[in-house]
């Protein structure tokens, strides 16, 4: 059995997340309180448990049951059930102007009545203990497609084994929420100003090649690397299911995609690794 538990701010893209599980052939539950989990599991008959695929989606509109998650999680691992959770999260802005968008009323606006801003911070404080406990995504700046496309890659990776997710972003569309770590690139020499490399991306030769020939881009690869040899282990005591290295430079295009990669080349061999360019989009 694969049982993902879908959560995250309202807003944040679990519908698209949901129905993206449901393409890969789960079957999806919405709104299930947290204490229902294990007794829909026990449900399922014995001949076909064992091939189940199973989504649910609990987030702050079953707030009252919400706290029990990481316990419910906890005991479904100890019975050894592919348990694996999901938390979506975006910046203030992001959720604002999606909730304007849609006029659709924030599930907290029936305890909080100050306004939009106040009812994200109440839902965030709610969802504080389930977002650690999960692998997390920001969806500030992620279109549909794109989300969808990182669900898939997620769901091919071993539960038991902490994954380094490798994002590049432009520090000009601000920095991911769900970044554990952060490094600069913009001290680099900038492909942005060649003309002919300004249309192309860190992942095209020609930028590749400018890129490599630099001595201090491979000393920051260099660097950030012995970081991460240096204190993986100790991230994996801490019992985390994810790490999310996020490397930055102005726009996303060229500095920081080619830093991610060559990462991602790196640790592929001995580490499960997700690579994601967040602002290739906006060009791309």
């Amino acid at each position: 059995m694969i049982l993902v538990l879908v959560s995250g701010l309202s807003g944040s893209g679990k519908s698209v997340a949901l129905k993206a599980l449901e393409d890969a052939g789960f079957f999806c539950v919405d709104n299930l309180p947290a204490t229902l989990v294990s007794a829909m599991v026990d449900s399922l008959p014995a001949r076909r448990a064992g091939e189940a695929k199973i989504a649910i989606s609990i987030d702050a509109r079953t707030s009252d049951t919400i706290a029990s998650l990481p316990k419910v999680i906890d005991d479904l691992k100890q019975r050894d059930i592919d348990c694996r959770a999901i938390f979506l999260e975006a910046n203030d802005d992001a959720l604002a102007r999606r909730f304007s968008e849609t006029r659709r009323p924030h599930p907290m606006a029936d305890h909080i009545n100050s306004g939009i801003k106040d009812c994200i911070d109440a839902e965030r404080r709610l969802l504080a203990s389930v977002a650690d406990i999960s692998h997390r995504i920001d969806t500030s700046d992620v279109g549909p497609n794109t989300l969808r496309a990182w669900i898939r890659d997620w769901l091919k990776l071993d539960r038991n084994r902490i994954t380094l997710a490798f994002q590049s972003f432009g520090f000009k569309h601000g920095i991911p929420i769900d970044a554990d770590l952060v490094f600069d690139a913009r001290f680099l020499p900038n492909p942005y100003y060649d003309p002919q490399l300004r249309p192309l991306t860190g992942r095209d030769e020609p930028v590749r090649q400018f890129l490599a020939a630099d001595l201090n881009v491979g000393h920051l690869i260099d660097d950030i690397a012995s970081f991460l040899i240096r204190w993986l282990p100790s991230y994996v005591r801490d019992n985390r299911v994810a790490l999310t290295i996020a490397i930055g430079c102005t726009g996303g295009q060229h500095r920081s995609v080619y830093i991610v990669e060559e990462l991602a080349n790196r640790f592929g061999s001995e580490q499960q690794v997700l690579i994601r360019h967040r602002d290739l989009a906006h060009s791309h």
